[in-house]
């Protein structure tokens, strides 16, 4: 987020959007892509699934922009992406029938890989592997905070917002998704990844 208080700068983009500012409304598209793709891949597991969903959101925002209240547009936003979301993986659940096997939760594609020797690229094989494990056994709720808070960096006030949670029981979805993860990666990896 930039500077600034963002429910402010919310309300004057989206005042300057509605009046057909396009830069305005992209402006909204770069401060909230991330926690939208957050709460997206929270609900869906697949980077290619969430970037669809994000895609259909902001264009259904761009549409009712007129509906929502400017001060709070972002969890405006992400209700949008969170109804969608959940509708897609209905829509997915139905088409692959229920013997389909899910692709492992929170799949976030591919990691930037630094060049290193083949051991350097296994141990980043076995790391990504091991995340997507730890994020597949938490439960959708937990794994939208968690990627809120700790990969977003969002507050948990506009979590809470975004997600129809109290502060307190966004915390408590944190304390609980953190909690799993260092049940499953265990050793050193739940020491590196999970300080919080």
């Amino acid at each position: 987020m930039s500077d600034g208080h963002p429910d402010i700068q919310d309300a004057s983009l989206v005042a300057r959007a509605r009046e057909g500012d396009g830069v305005a409304f992209e402006a909204l598209v770069r401060r909230y892509y991330r926690a939208a793709f957050a709460v997206a891949l929270g609900q869906l597991g697949t980077a290619m699934e969430a970037e669809d969903v994000c895609q259909d959101a902001f264009l259904r925002a761009l549409e009712r922009l007129d509906d929502c209240d400017p001060a709070r547009f972002g969890a405006w936003l992400l209700s949008i992406v969170r109804n969608r979301a959940h509708n897609y993986r209905a829509y997915l659940a139905l088409r692959r029938g229920p013997d389909h096997e899910r692709v492992p939760a929170a799949r976030v594609g591919p990691m930037e890989r630094e060049e290193r020797g083949p051991s350097g690229h296994l141990a980043q094989d076995e790391l990504r592997h091991d995340l997507e494990v730890a994020i597949g056994v938490l439960s959708s709720i937990q794994r939208e905070v968690l990627l809120l808070h700790d990969l977003d960096g969002r507050p948990h006030r506009e979590i809470a917002d975004a997600l129809r949670l109290s502060v307190g029981m966004s915390r408590y979805h944190l304390m609980q998704a953190r909690r799993r993860m260092r049940a499953t990666l265990g050793g050193e990896y739940a020491k590196e990844y999970l300080n919080g």
